[in-house]
This record gives C-alpha cells, structure tokens and sequence, in this order.
C-alpha cells in the first residue's frame, strides 16, 4: 500500500509535518513532490489536523529561501503556516531533546531539530504518524506516512 493511498492515513486525525515532507510539497524538482502532493490532498479532503513546532518552521524557511529564494520562504510563511498548527516547545521538552540528542547522536547522525521532533511526537502527540521523507525519522522509531 502506497503512503499517498488513502487507507494509509485511515483514522488518522492529526499528523506531525518535517521539512523534509514541506520542501517536497513546495519544490517541484524534489524526487518525492509527486507523493507529498499525494498526501496533502489525502488529508485535505479527510480534515486531518497538520500539527509542527516552530522549529520545524525556521528549518524549513531556512531551506526554502537558500535553495529557492526569497518568495518562496515567504509563501511557506504566509499561505502554509496560518494552515497548521505550530507548538511551541515547552522547556521540558527541549531539555529531554537535547538529553536525547547527546545520547543517540554519537552514534547516528541526528540533528537538534530531529531530536525536538522526537520528544514532540513522542511525549506530546501520543505517536502520531510523521509526514516526512526524512529516513532518520523511521531509525528514531517514529510512524512514517511519506
């Protein structure tokens, strides 16, 4: 069963979005546009809740606007954002991130922004399933639509 397949997200209600799934959404060149597009009217059309935290937001500007400009980051940030629900992470959270971080990152590669995800999902979301294309997300042991 495909990822875009709507049984995939079959009694889903809310979903955590990476930037690795926005920048596919958004760049037509991306080898997983095609899919992200996919998922996104999946969800559209079921009212799934789009939920990510501000620095999933920043990460994904950042990428946005070095490798496709200036107008891009500013249509992510005024047509996409209003659209979600962005947390804030709350300080517990980003202590048990960054114990997180400096425990599994010295052996796999992991970024901060990951590790905040993790914690997110994890402790926050129940485990809600992860839009995103990003393979440290399944290692993490994270639920996977992408």
């Amino acid at each position: 069963m495909g990822a875009a397949d709507p049984a995939a997200l079959q009694g889903v209600v809310r979903v955590f979005g990476d930037t690795s799934f926005f920048f596919a959404v958004l760049e037509r060149a991306d080898p997983n546009h095609a899919r992200a597009v996919e998922i996104s009217a999946v969800m559209m059309s079921r009212g799934i809740e789009l939920v990510t935290t501000w620095e999933i937001i920043v990460e994904c500007v950042t990428l946005l606007r070095y490798r496709l400009g200036f107008w891009a980051a500013h249509k992510f940030l005024t047509e996409a954002v209003p659209a979600f629900s962005v947390y804030s992470v709350a300080e517990a959270e980003r202590r048990a991130a960054v114990e997180f971080f400096l425990r599994r990152s010295r052996a796999r590669r992991l970024s901060l922004c990951d590790a905040i995800s993790y914690v997110v999902v994890s402790q926050r979301l129940a485990w809600v399933p992860c839009l995103s294309f990003d393979r440290d997300f399944r290692a993490l042991g994270l639920t996977v639509v992408g």
